[in-house]
Order: structure tokens, then C-alpha cells, then sequence
């Protein structure tokens, strides 16, 4: 089989997705639809219409494109049936039902940014870094019936730095994404795949990456120092670590954190505890230690370094809950 002869479905939604999507078109593949979300809408009244990173580049490569609602809808499965796919290719999309990943003869296969087994689920970028990993990567699979379950048919590996957040692992798993996406395209137009179960990769503790939400993003100052910080590594840029600052004059405001380094030699005083040094330097007690915090935004106020927020803001008699 020829790079020209594979009719591929892409399905996908946001910036990662749309990377993707951009090698495969530049990369010569058969790309014959796109999937994405409906456009969303925006603005006060929401007005206006918001197209997804996928939808938008698929529109100017002049490639048809499907916005289901559901994706049981019959008019979407006619549709998407009417593309004749022999196989479909999925990056950060939804949760397929049988009747779209069974749909091409040559089945579905996914990337995840994760090296599955571990953190099946949809935040796995976040939940590595969290957890203190030193290191992640990518994985296409053939969907199954379970979420993130079917045979692994390539991964890549990549290092986490210590100077690495949620924001920059997305980009570099985004391009290793992208290579390991052309080179599973490659084995199976060459009929060279081979299949390895999930089962067989297994430790004893498999970690998941469930949905993040507001209430997930909130500091515990009572951790260690060295968990809070890969805590606030693993969610910045967005959805970003947040605690409560609690003011002099008594007001609890959300506080969010986006970077911080450890203090060396800190003194232990009670978690939460807040020191300031010449309104240069914000330093927050843990457990074991403190943080010095790099970057923050107070409710109601832009996203800043701590030398710019000092500058306007009295700390003195205050403390993070």
C-alpha cells in the first residue's frame, strides 16, 4: 500500500491535536475528514462563535469536517460512513462508542501522552509531573472497549527536567507525539505492526490521570516541599495551583501560584506561614521546609512575578490556608 491509498479520519479538538493533524497534511497522508467538537460559543451574550485549533486548519486545507453533537447521532454516523475510511486516527478527542472506533476496516488507533499503562485517563501531562515523575511520553494504541486499554503499538520516552511544567511538556510531547503518530501510520501501511497487550507492561501500582478540576487544584501547605512544588509544576500554566490568602484585614482571597523554587535550610515554621524579605522575596513555610514563589495572580488581578505584586501589595499579617 502506497502513503496516497490510506482514506484516514482524523479526529481531534485543540492545539495538540491541530500539531498533529498539520504533519499529517504536510507529511503527504490521506487525509480525507476531520472530527472535531462543535465550535463553542464565546463572548458576554456568546454571540460569536469559537472554531476548534483542528476545525480551523482543516477548513483552510479544504478538508471536510464533522461537528457531532453526539457521536451516536445517526446523521453523523452517515456521514462519517459516506468518507469511507480504511482507518481513523484519534488525538485528544472524546470517548468513541463502538459503532465509530469499529467503523474502518482497519480499525482506530489513538495517541496518548502518557506511557500507558500508567495514567489512563485525561489530564496524563498534569498527573506525571504531579506525582514527581522523571519521566513520560507518548503511546498509540487500537481502541478497545475500555478507555485507554487497547495494544500498545509504539511509545517514546522523554525525560521531565526539573525546570519543566504542564505547559512545556506539552509542547515537547506534542512533537514526539507527531513523530510517533507518522511512524505508526508507516508500519501499518507497510503491514509491519506488531501488537504488544497492555497486560504484559503492568506494575504493581498503576497510576491514573483522572479530570482535573477546581477543587483538585488547591495547595496543601501541610505536604512537603518537594510535593507542593511538582504540584504547582503539574498545573501551570493552566489549570494553575491555587491556595486561599488570608489578609490583615481579615478578606480570603483565591491566590494562584505558577512557579516556586525551594528554599534551602529553611526554617520549620507552621505551614501556610508567609516571610517576606525587603519586598523582593515571598516565601511560603511547608511541612518540611518553605517555597520561594516566582510567579502569582491574586484574585481580580493579571498573572505576575512576586517582585511586581510586592510592590503593591502589603503581606505583613498574613498567611495562605
Amino acid at each position: 500500500m502506497q502513503k496516497s491509498d490510506l482514506r484516514i479520519v482524523f479526529m481531534g479538538t485543540p492545539e495538540f491535536a491541530e500539531f498533529i493533524l498539520r504533519r499529517l497534511v504536510q507529511d503527504q497522508y490521506n487525509i480525507i475528514g476531520v472530527v472535531t467538537m462543535p465550535d463553542k460559543p464565546m463572548g458576554r451574550h456568546g454571540s460569536v462563535l469559537q472554531s476548534s485549533p483542528v476545525k480551523k486548519y482543516a477548513v483552510e486545507q479544504g478538508i471536510p469536517v464533522l461537528q457531532p453533537e453526539k457521536l451516536k447521532d445517526p446523521e453523523f454516523l452517515e456521514a462519517l460512513r459516506a468518507l469511507k475510511a480504511d482507518l481513523q486516527v484519534v488525538v485528544a478527542f472524546r470517548m468513541l462508542p463502538e459503532v465509530v472506533w469499529s467503523m474502518p476496516p482497519m480499525g482506530t488507533f489513538n495517541l496518548h501522552g502518557s506511557l500507558l499503562p500508567q495514567y489512563r485517563g485525561a489530564a496524563p501531562i498534569n498527573w506525571a509531573i504531579i506525582n514527581g515523575d522523571k519521566e513520560t511520553g507518548v503511546t498509540t494504541f487500537f481502541l478497545k472497549h475500555e478507555i485507554d486499554t487497547g495494544d500498545i503499538i509504539h511509545q517514546a520516552r522523554i525525560p521531565i527536567l526539573p525546570e519543566d511544567n504542564a505547559g512545556t511538556m506539552h509542547d515537547k510531547l506534542m512533537a514526539l507525539g507527531a513523530d510517533l503518530t507518522v511512524k505508526t501510520l508507516d508500519d501499518i501501511i507497510a503491514g509491519t505492526v506488531k501488537q504488544v497487550s497492555q497486560q504484559s507492561l503492568a506494575e504493581s501500582e498503576l497510576r491514573p490521570a483522572p479530570k482535573i478540576f477546581k477543587d483538585t487544584c488547591r495547595i496543601d501547605w501541610n505536604q512537603p516541599t518537594a510535593r507542593i512544588n511538582d504540584f504547582i509544576r503539574g498545573l501551570s500554566p493552566y489549570p494553575a495551583a491555587w491556595t486561599v490568602l488570608h489578609t490583615s484585614s481579615g478578606e480570603n482571597l483565591d491566590f494562584k501560584i505558577f512557579a516556586a523554587d525551594p528554599v534551602e535550610n529553611a526554617p520549620i515554621l507552621p505551614p501556610g506561614t508567609i516571610t517576606c524579605e525587603a519586598r523582593k522575596s515571598l516565601c511560603v513555610s511547608t511541612a518540611d521546609g518553605a517555597l520561594r514563589l516566582q510567579e502569582v495572580q491574586i484574585a481580580g488581578k493579571k498573572r505576575m512575578p512576586v517582585c511586581s505584586f510586592l510592590c503593591g501589595a502589603d503581606m505583613s499579617n498574613c498567611s495562605f490556608l
